[in-house]
């Protein structure tokens, strides 16, 4: 079951129906979004993983989200934890580059956008903790199983959006095309949300 499945499974229908009612929008187009917002957030976290060291800082900040339950947290503490993912994974205009791209083929505003990625980012992680806490997964075992999520969604409908979501947000495509630009990961100690414009902060 991939990340996307396992996400709409705990939502449920009544957390498919908050979500619209966040979106301002019907069930069917919540679904969609939440579909392209977890290819977006996974597709990022593949992209640091495809370095030993963030695969190894990745997996170790998994660790720190076993057992947790975002699906029914606080939405204040759960939007805190996700802005700060956000920033490791996504970069601050990185998120703002994927919400403004989400936005656009929603037709929804960016800026509600903005207010679900740092909901849907916490309960990625934590799926992904669950499932390398019961699969004995190391550093290198998340890594290809990130790629493998991030493929997977690339071969379905949403493949050109997040294909141009993060050749635009990291520069080039995982495929090895010639990349538009560099990204410079900086390390951030004490801000993780203020990584580099337009990288990701591999730095946990």
């Amino acid at each position: 079951m991939s990340l996307n499945d396992e996400l709409i499974a705990q939502l449920g229908d009544s957390g498919l129906q908050q979500i619209a009612g966040l979106l301002g929008t019907d069930v069917a187009t919540a679904r969609t979004v939440v579909e392209a917002a977890t290819g977006a957030i996974a597709g990022g976290m593949a992209r640091n993983a495809e370095s030993l060291d963030g695969a190894q800082a990745l997996r170790s900040a998994l660790d720190q989200h076993v057992d947790a339950d975002p699906f029914t947290g606080d939405v204040a503490n759960l939007t805190r934890d996700g802005q700060g993912i956000l920033g490791h994974v996504l970069g601050t205009q990185g998120t703002e580059q994927a919400a403004d791209g989400l936005a656009q083929f929603a037709g929804i505003n960016s800026n509600t956008i903005m207010k679900l990625l740092p909901l849907i980012a916490p309960m990625i992680m934590s799926l992904l903790a669950n499932r390398a806490n019961q699969q004995n997964m190391d550093a290198g075992a998340v890594a290809d199983d990130l790629n493998q999520e991030h493929t997977g969604m690339q071969d379905g409908g949403l493949g050109d959006l997040l294909g141009g979501l993060l050749g635009s947000i990291f520069g080039g495509t995982p495929e090895g095309q010639t990349p538009q630009q560099t990204p410079q990961p900086q390390q951030q100690q004490q801000q993780p949300s203020s990584a580099a414009q337009g990288t990701s902060n591999p730095d946990w």
